[in-house]
């Protein structure tokens, strides 16, 4: 009998129902695969997390981007269990979950490998004040008392452009879909190297968008900025950001993998989720 696969449980155990969902779920798990753990998703993980064949992740998509941090580097693939709004990167429902996980143990379901990066904030002497992976973006917030800040952004030693505003988004194409599509940046499918750089307000009639490759870090300089300004991470982790502060981006050393639900594809889930290129002319379709 063939040895069962190790799986990683983490879940938000603050929203309601899913630890209740969790629970009910564990007998028929447990018949399938060798549980090693059971966590909240923003706890601390086993020392032998690494080893896990898959981690299920229950909750919404803030969910699977704090597990994505918690894992990064491991390569534990990670399947999104959607108990939140949304559920874009969490693709599966309880009850997709329960129909496709034979096939994804036996690994019918194919994975989909997306950058991540490592950001880190270095002050002072070229000190390291901040650092944490991203599997989303990284976000420069002005902060109180919310006058406009200038950042000066380059790639390797190479300047691309200088920003007065309201901050920048950074964002992998993961997170291309998130804040940075609010904000009027481009939609990347998730797979691509690449980074959207978005200002937030800027102060210019010229300053738009951009997507550039990773082949070489990006660097973010601090030229001015307020009190209150910060580096936020996946708008989940944050650091405080002072003038003269350099903050590096580049590509983390191992992709954020997460098996896709096999009835969708990018694509499908844009439209479907985000309504993406449906013609108000065409009733539920897309032309």
């Amino acid at each position: 009998m063939p040895e069962k696969k190790k799986v990683l449980i983490l879940g938000n155990m603050e929203k309601p129902g899913v630890a209740d969902e969790i629970d009910s779920l564990l007998g028929w798990l447990e018949q399938l695969v060798s549980v090693s753990a059971v966590l909240p998703a923003r706890g601390t993980l086993p020392a032998d997390a690494s080893n896990a064949d898959l981690c299920v992740v229950f909750g919404g998509d803030g969910t699977l981007l704090s597990a994505a941090r918690m894992l990064a580097n491991t390569g534990v693939p990670l399947l999104g269990v959607n108990m939140g709004k949304l559920g874009f990167l969490a693709e599966f429902d309880v009850e997709h979950f329960r129909k496709h996980l034979p096939d994804i143990l036996a690994g019918k379901a194919s994975v989909t490998e997306r950058m991540m990066l490592q950001v880190c904030i270095h002050g002072d002497r070229d000190t390291e004040r901040f650092t944490s992976p991203a599997a989303n973006d990284m976000v420069v917030a002005a902060g109180e008392p919310f006058r406009m800040i200038d950042l000066r952004v380059c790639r390797g030693g190479e300047q691309i452009a200088r920003y007065s505003g309201d901050g920048l988004i950074v964002a992998t194409p993961t997170g291309s879909t998130g804040y940075n599509m609010s904000a009027g940046g481009t939609i990347m499918e998730p797979t691509l190297r690449a980074l959207a750089i978005t200002p937030i307000a800027p102060h210019s009639l010229s300053l738009r968008p951009i997507a550039v490759g990773v082949d070489q870090p990006i660097t973010v300089h601090a030229e001015r900025v307020n009190a209150g300004s910060a580096v936020i991470v996946d708008g989940q982790v944050h650091g405080s950001l002072y003038a003269g502060d350099v903050i590096d981006i580049r590509p983390a050393e191992m992709p954020l993998r997460i098996i896709s639900h096999p009835g969708r594809t990018f694509f499908t889930t844009l439209s479907a989720k985000l309504q993406w290129g449906l013609n108000p002319h065409h009733s539920g379709g897309s032309q």
